[in-house]
């Protein structure tokens, strides 16, 4: 993967972070969220033709996984791939306290912010969106999925107004197309309207949809 250029590495209240900071006089907060074995590098392949209005932060999620990397999620022996609500919970819990000490710190307003997540980051991204509707303003979600345990809170369309930007790959073997396109069911049923871009890609996104991502993300 090419390094990220014009960013910096911080600790920051316990978290590492990689920094990517504006010189916009409003600029627009954006979280990248890795996903499962990756840590604070491994979303800028995303962020090369972003705006330079965005304030962008990639933090390193707090558990480690297991070979090597990190996890928005403790380590649970017979679960690969299906994190619940209660799991990822107090992750998305910190990530907001994250973003609203750090946004604090640097002068950046944080009242709502876009979120792009790859993989288990990209159900990070969803599970924010549903809980605090308020904050997140656009949704990326490369690559992955709706956790588990939100049924009770899908019925009350928390997504209701936002427009969510969804790719993935018809070849993916970890996060199954089925199940990306059964996730966009419940985006809907959330409230949501969905724009997807499918192409016959394994887990990652194709050129195609990181363009179509790209331009999701222009206002």
């Amino acid at each position: 993967m090419q390094a990220a250029t014009n960013t910096e590495l911080i600790t920051f209240n316990n978290w590492t972070l990689r920094i990517r900071a504006s010189q916009a006089e409003h600029p627009r907060l954006l979280i990248l969220v890795h996903g499962w074995t990756g840590d604070e590098n491994s979303m800028w392949v995303f962020a090369r033709g972003l705006s330079p209005n965005y304030w962008i932060i990639a933090p390193r999620a707090p558990y480690l996984a297991e070979p090597s990397g990190f996890s928005w999620r403790p380590h649970q022996p017979e679960t690969f791939g299906r994190p619940s609500l209660e799991a990822l919970r107090p992750a998305a819990d910190g990530l907001i306290c994250l973003i609203d000490e750090y946004s604090a710190s640097v002068k950046v307003d944080a009242l709502q912010f876009d979120m792009a997540g790859f993989s288990q980051g990209a159900a990070m991204v969803n599970l924010v969106g549903m809980l605090h509707p308020h904050r997140v303003r656009k949704m990326g979600v490369l690559a992955g999925f709706v956790p588990s345990g939100l049924e009770e809170i899908i019925p009350q369309k928390p997504l209701a107004g936002k427009n969510i930007f969804v790719a993935h790959g018809t070849q993916d073997q970890l996060v199954p197309i089925d199940r990306a396109r059964a996730s966009i069911e419940l985006l809907e049923q959330a409230g949501a309207q969905v724009t997807y871009c499918e192409d016959e890609v394994g887990h990652k996104v194709s050129a195609t949809c990181l363009r179509a991502f790209e331009n999701y993300l222009q206002d």
